[in-house]
């Protein structure tokens, strides 16, 4: 380790892992260290730095540490951010990894395993998720990577977290290109949202409406629509100084969300459009049609 405290020529990966209870921490932990990673769990967050240097001192034994912090932490976890900061001025750079659920999903999640919330205390469930939620505002806003694990199952989550830390040596930036449907919601975890109601829907074209934005006939209807193809141009343009800017600032995975009404037909036909364009040695694209079979 150097005089100043900080990490040595080859520093170790430092992960911190929060979010909701019940939106998928521990599944997301599992993962991270199926795919090698350190991973310690409800480690308050003054303990982060000591744990960094000794994975510094393990001499390559330990080259990605994973932390979990929670409430469960209670009284430490307002010392988060102090933490961080001190992290970063040693010389770390942590990834703050940010699982998050709606409230109707948590709900039924804690309601399916018969478990009160941590926070609830003699109220309802809802309270216990409201008070969490007012308490983790802020970290979730400043986190790198936020993870919508509301219409996913495990497999679906773990999944998704794979790709967020699987590859090494490869593309900078990986960047989930994501279609939805606005009836279903807006993607929680979604860093840019387009809306494609602008084109024409191919649901009233009875020959497409059975089809997806997948099939040649939409997506060459949709793409064939004015001004269609010039919206792709622009996204792609766009792009280039926020993916140089998302690359200077460090962030590894970016969520790129277009939508329309039901997510079947321009949403899809736009998405996969987008995915093939913005594809480079840099950035790694995810195609994920979030709403397609919904119906």
């Amino acid at each position: 380790m150097s005089d100043t405290g900080g990490p040595a020529n080859a520093p170790t990966d430092v992960v911190v892992l929060t979010g909701m209870s019940g939106a998928g921490r521990s599944t997301a932990a599992n993962v991270l260290e199926d795919l090698g990673w350190y991973v310690v769990d409800n480690l308050p967050p003054q303990m982060i730095l000591p744990m960094a240097e000794l994975a510094e001192h393990s001499r390559g034994g330990v080259s990605q540490l994973a932390v979990v912090v929670d409430v469960r932490s209670r009284t430490f976890f307002t010392a988060l951010r102090e933490a961080l900061q001190t992290l970063r001025s040693r010389g770390w750079k942590p990834n703050v990894v940010f699982v998050d659920a709606t409230d109707e999903a948590l709900v039924r999640r804690f309601e399916s395993v018969r478990r009160p919330h941590p926070l609830q205390g003699h109220g309802r469930l809802l309270d216990g998720i409201t008070r969490e939620r007012t308490l983790l505002g802020d970290l979730r806003s400043e986190a790198d990577i936020l993870i919508d694990t509301s219409g996913l199952n495990v497999h679906q989550l773990s999944a998704k977290v794979s790709q967020v830390f699987a590859t090494e040596g490869g593309p900078r930036l990986r960047l989930a290109v994501m279609s939805f449907g606005f009836k279903y919601g807006i993607p929680l975890d979604a860093d840019l949202v387009f809306d494609m109601r602008f084109l024409p829907n191919p649901f009233w074209v009875p020959e497409l409406r059975s089809q997806t934005g997948k099939d040649a006939p939409v997506a060459d209807y949709v793409m064939s629509q004015p001004g269609a193809k010039e919206f792709v141009d622009r996204v792609v343009d766009l792009m280039d100084p926020v993916v140089g800017g998302y690359l200077r600032e460090g962030r590894r995975y970016v969520t790129l969300a277009v939508g329309c009404t039901g997510g079947k037909h321009r949403s899809v036909a736009v998405a996969e459009a987008l995915a093939a364009r913005l594809s480079s040695d840099e950035v790694a694209t995810i195609l994920v049609h979030r709403d397609l079979g919904r119906e």
